[in-house]
C-alpha cells in the first residue's frame, strides 16, 4: 500500500479548495506526502486568490500517478486530475455542477483506498444540498463510503455499519444515529443500534489506542431518565445493550446524564499546579443523536475539530466544518481543521 494521502477537493464553491492551499503552504509537515484528488485549475485558482498583492502564488504541481506525489518539491501543491475540470462554478453558491464535482472526487479516493493504492482518505468538505442536486442518493461523505466500501465487498450496505467520531485533543465522541431528523434519531435509539456503536467503538479506538478504550455512555433524555420519571429509554434500552457489552469485555459505563458526561469526559492540558495531564475519566462518549455528541466538541473549537469514520475498511478523515460559502473566497477560512485531520489520518494510517 502507498503510504499517500488523498484530499479530496470538497465543493469548489466553497472553502475546501481555499483551506487546502492554505494547508500546503502553513503545515509543511502535516502535509507531506499527501496530495489533491481534484482539479488542477481550481486549486491554482484557489493558491492565486491567497497570494498578496505583488507575491507569487503558491504553486501547483498536476502530477499523473499517486506515487508522484512523494517526489514533489517542497513548497508545491500536487494535484492529481480525477475529474472532468468542473464548469460555471460561482463561488458562495449551489450548484449540481459543484455537487458532482465534489461527489467524484470522493469516490475516486474510496476506491483507490479499498484498492489499497493510498493510505488514507481527507475529505474537504462538501455542501449536502449540491451532493443532491447533482444526482448523489447519500446525505453526506459517510454514508457514500460507506456505500463505496460495501460494494467492493461485496455485501449490502447494512452489513458494513459506520459510525461518526468526532474527537479533537480534549473529547472524542461517536454517533449512535448520524444525518436523519431529530424525531427519527429519537426512534433510532434501539438496541442493536447502541450495542453495535459500542462494538464498533471499542474495535477502531482498541486499534488506535493500543488498549481497551474507556467508554462513556449518555442517555437520550433529561438526567439520563431519572429513574424513569422523564423516559423509560435509558432503562429499556440503553441500560441492557451496555450490559450486553460489557459480557463481551467491552469497558462500557453509563448511561449517564447527557449535559455532564462529556464533562467528565474531557481530557485537560494539565491539573492546576501540578502540570499533570488529566486524560478525563473516559477515552470516549457514546452520544445518541447528531447534535447531542457534536456541540460539545464544537463548542471547544471547530478549528480543532477532526470528523473520523468508524467501521470502514479505509481510514477517513475530515475538518470538523462545512462549505462557509458565506466566507468562500474572501482568503478568511481557517485551515486548522484540515491540518489536524490530515495529522489524524496519518497517525490512525500508520497504527
Amino acid at each position: 500500500m502507498s503510504g499517500a494521502i488523498a484530499i479530496t477537493l470538497g465543493d469548489p464553491a466553497g472553502i475546501g479548495p481555499e483551506i487546502i492551499a492554505k494547508a500546503f503552504r502553513n503545515a509543511p509537515d502535516a502535509t507531506r506526502g499527501a496530495f489533491v484528488a481534484g482539479d488542477v485549475a481550481t486549486v491554482r485558482r484557489a493558491s492565486q486568490a491567497l497570494a498578496g498583492p505583488g507575491q507569487p502564488a503558491w504553486p501547483v504541481a498536476e502530477i499523473e500517478t499517486v506515487a508522484e506525489a512523494a517526489s514533489v518539491p517542497p513548497g508545491c501543491i500536487p494535484v492529481l486530475q480525477v475529474i472532468a475540470p468542473p464548469a460555471n462554478i460561482v463561488l458562495g453558491q449551489i450548484s449540481a455542477e459543484a455537487g458532482r464535482a465534489a461527489g467524484d472526487c470522493v469516490v475516486w479516493a474510496a476506491r483507490a483506498a479499498l484498492r489499497g493504492e493510498i493510505a488514507a482518505i481527507v475529505t474537504a468538505p462538501l455542501h449536502k444540498e449540491a451532493l443532491a442536486a447533482a444526482g448523489f442518493p447519500y446525505p453526506g461523505h459517510t454514508e457514500l463510503l460507506q456505500a463505496e466500501a460495501a460494494a467492493h465487498l461485496g455485501r449490502s450496505v447494512a452489513d458494513v455499519p459506520v459510525r461518526m467520531m468526532l474527537a479533537n485533543d480534549e473529547l472524542r465522541t461517536v454517533l449512535v444515529s448520524i444525518h436523519m431528523s431529530l424525531r427519527d434519531a429519537i426512534e433510532a435509539v434501539h438496541f442493536e443500534g447502541v450495542l453495535q456503536t459500542l462494538r464498533i467503538t471499542h474495535r477502531a479506538l482498541s486499534h488506535a489506542l493500543g488498549r481497551a478504550p474507556r467508554i462513556g455512555v449518555a442517555g437520550l433524555n433529561p438526567h439520563a431518565g431519572e429513574g424513569g420519571l422523564f423516559g423509560s429509554e435509558e432503562r429499556e434500552i440503553i441500560a441492557p445493550a451496555i450490559a450486553a457489552a460489557r459480557a463481551e469485555g467491552i469497558d462500557a459505563n453509563g448511561p449517564h446524564a447527557p449535559d455532564t458526561v462529556f464533562m467528565r469526559a474531557r481530557a485537560r492540558h494539565g491539573v492546576p499546579d501540578s502540570g499533570v495531564p488529566d486524560s478525563g475519566e473516559f477515552d470516549v462518549v457514546i452520544a445518541m443523536y447528531h447534535d447531542q455528541g457534536l456541540i460539545p466538541v464544537k463548542y471547544l473549537g471547530v478549528e480543532k475539530g477532526v470528523n473520523v469514520t468508524l467501521g470502514l475498511p479505509l481510514v477517513r478523515t475530515s475538518p470538523d466544518h462545512g462549505t462557509a460559502f458565506d466566507i468562500a473566497g474572501t482568503g478568511l477560512a481557517d485551515a486548522s481543521s484540515l491540518v489536524e485531520a490530515l495529522r489524524m489520518a496519518r497517525a490512525l494510517g500508520s497504527a
